[in-house]
């Protein structure tokens, strides 16, 4: 543009009314509007009470509430005022959002800047909002970078509306005076956002993904996560880092406790790294010339490569709907202004491509106060937003499940396992109408009672960390593979009798058992979703007396480390508080290691021979005088 001319004289000749500013739009062109939090509301509104001397303005932005009624406008005028295209990648299944779906145009928000840098489509106007000029004439496009800067750097003409309120942000947020055509100074408030609804499934969910984020790990975090659940799930975390699509209060939150310091990322070491920012007036304040923070554009931040670049990258992301097969459909809410999901795919494949990374998608069992199952047979119309082949860990208020590398029947048995027990039984009789899964599969008792997150305990022995947990439907191919690698004596001491083939059957009583009456604890080594069975406890109830018949095996390597005594542990606390009377157990006389673990407990044993086996039986009201 100019050419050795001072910025601030061209500043000062570039400053006009909205009116003016907006009276160099012609008819047919294309007007990008800045996005989210950034919106120029003044020079929007000015647009929108002028449509009537416009004809087929094409208005481009990402997906967005909308503080000026365009969307009303092109409806009412059929189009021949003006129309809309909103970058989304949600279902669009609500009614808010299906009713605009013809506006709607899906593209992962990572390519948006290539489409407007190559002039596939090209910009002709951008109205932008900005910061006032620095001592250079550098103004910051504040709270909205991400597909902002690209619509800026490639238009023909651009407006700035200057508003002393946008937080100046650092990184590659700036465009120069020189490269704005026209300038309209507005004072007004940043736009806002009203705080996420706080849920007791997302409480639920946040204490249930805990233990997936390590120490060292760098987040992406869904504006669409309650704050409280974020804070609960984080807090007690050190050292994580943040590069994110949008910064918002709880982030600002984690970071004013020292839980994020950005020094373990692998990548701009040192810097909180996002393209947006939602929130509020707070939230902006902070980020205002904070040197620890860096906006860049969305082809950056989005970028799976850059993602991946980060150590132990996780992405939280929330779901709308998932059917049995791990398809996802997502839809943003107007507390997180529908722009998060747009980003979803972007994070989920760059956070899988990290050394140590996760993606995780949250997802509350139920909608409609409980009335509708968030779990569903198949999704069959609505719009895939992730595909299933990259959907990792899935969590509900009723569990996590690893789907990665798994087959479409461990699938469905994983996914009706922690949806609500309500819908269980249908959900199961769906997936077999629909083939996921044999005729012959139940769940058993696995339908009744909700996962016992309060029995799981992690411990380190021998350098390597050992889950304590109990066991879920989706645990039969490991349970299966344990019984395959004990020794003879060990099948001997469980079964009582020789075994050379452990089939569903045998299996199945073990991995689809109540939490109430029927409980397994398991001890697993390794990866979450593929771990390895190592030990494993049961009791089974008798109804006539209430009392459960307990049974264990440890594999050999892991014999003589206490796993025996820990899983006992658990199996009488859940007994107890379950209302089980006692255990009883049938070993050999010679098995002292069930003997002692019998003893191992707060309670009177007593011993007594039966037709040559040792009858062990202890009652809980029977406690041990110290």
């Amino acid at each position: 543009m100019a050419g050795n001319s001072y910025w601030a004289d061209g500043y000062v000749q570039k400053r006009c009314t909205a009116e003016d500013a907006i009276g160099h739009i012609r008819p047919g062109q294309r007007v990008f509007i800045g996005s989210s939090c950034g919106e120029p509301q003044h020079l929007v509104k000015t647009l929108s009470e002028a449509t009537e001397w416009f004809t087929d303005l094409e208005i481009v932005r990402l997906m967005s509430l909308e503080t000026a009624p365009l969307s009303l406008i092109a409806d009412r005028t059929r189009g021949q005022r003006l129309n809309i295209r909103s970058f989304y990648m949600g279902s669009a299944k609500s009614k808010h959002l299906a009713e605009k779906a013809r506006f709607l145009t899906p593209l992962n928000l990572s390519a948006v800047p290539r489409l407007f840098k190559s002039r596939r489509m090209p910009i002709h106007v951008a109205l932008i909002q900005t910061t006032p000029p620095d001592d250079f004439g550098w103004l910051s496009l504040g709270v909205s970078v991400d597909i902002t800067l690209a619509a800026a750097n490639s238009a023909n003409l651009v407006i700035a509306q200057v508003n002393p309120e946008m937080p100046r942000v650092l990184g590659r947020s700036f465009i120069h005076v020189n490269d704005v055509h026209l300038v309209v100074e507005k004072q007004e408030p940043i736009l806002t956002l009203p705080t996420v609804p706080e849920s007791e499934a997302a409480d639920t969910i946040a204490r249930l993904i805990a233990r997936l984020i390590e120490d060292g790990s760098t987040l992406q975090i869904s504006p669409g996560t309650a704050p409280q659940a974020t804070l609960m799930t984080l807090a007690d975390k050190n050292d994580l880092g943040i590069h994110t699509q949008y910064l918002t209060n709880e982030i600002m939150h984690l970071f004013a406790r020292g839980v994020i310091t950005n020094r373990r990322k692998g990548l701009n070491n040192g810097k909180m790294v996002a393209s947006s920012a939602i929130g509020s007036p707070g939230l902006y304040e902070f980020i205002d010339n904070n040197p620890g923070i860096e906006f860049h554009p969305s082809d950056y931040v989005n970028a799976p490569g850059i993602i991946a670049a980060h150590n132990k990258m996780v992405s939280l992301s929330v779901a709308m709907a998932m059917d049995l097969t791990g398809q996802v459909a997502a839809d943003a809410l107007e507390f997180n202004n529908f722009s998060g999901v747009t980003g979803m795919l972007d994070f989920i494949r760059g956070a899988f491509q990290s050394e140590g990374g996760r993606s995780i998608i949250m997802l509350p069992a139920t909608a409609l106060g409980g009335k509708k199952s968030r779990v569903v047979p198949m999704l069959s119309d609505t719009a895939i937003v992730v595909p299933r082949a990259d959907v990792h860990y899935v969590a509900t208020e009723f569990g996590v499940v690893n789907l990665f590398g798994k087959s479409l029947q461990e699938r469905a048995m994983a996914m009706i396992s922690i949806a609500h027990p309500d819908f269980r039984d249908e959900l199961l009789h769906q997936a077999k109408q629909l083939k996921l899964i044999g005729a012959q599969r139940t769940l058993k008792g696995a339908l009744q009672g909700v996962y016992p997150l309060r029995l799981e305990e992690t411990l380190v022995i021998d350098g390597q960390n050992v889950t304590i947990r109990p066991a879920k439907p989706v645990d039969e191919r490991r349970i299966q593979e344990h019984f395959y690698t004990l020794g003879k004596n060990d099948i001997l001491a469980r079964f009582f009798h020789e075994k050379t083939s452990f089939g569903t059957d045998d299996v199945g009583d073990v991995s689809q058992v109540d939490y109430i009456r029927n409980l397994t604890i398991l001890a697993v080594v390794g990866e979450f979703g593929f771990g390895k069975v190592v030990g494993i406890g049961e009791y089974l109830l008798d109804p006539a007396c209430n009392l459960a018949e307990v049974a264990f095996s440890v594999s050999g390597a892991w014999q003589g480390k206490g796993l025996g005594r820990r899983m006992m542990k658990k199996l009488f606390e859940g007994a107890r508080e379950n209302g089980i009377a006692g255990f009883t157990a049938y070993t050999a006389p010679g098995n002292k290691a069930m003997i002692s673990l019998f003893n191992s407990l707060p309670v009177n044993v007593s011993t007594t021979m039966e037709d040559g086996m040792a009858a062990l039986e202890c009652r809980f009201d029977d406690m041990k005088i110290s």
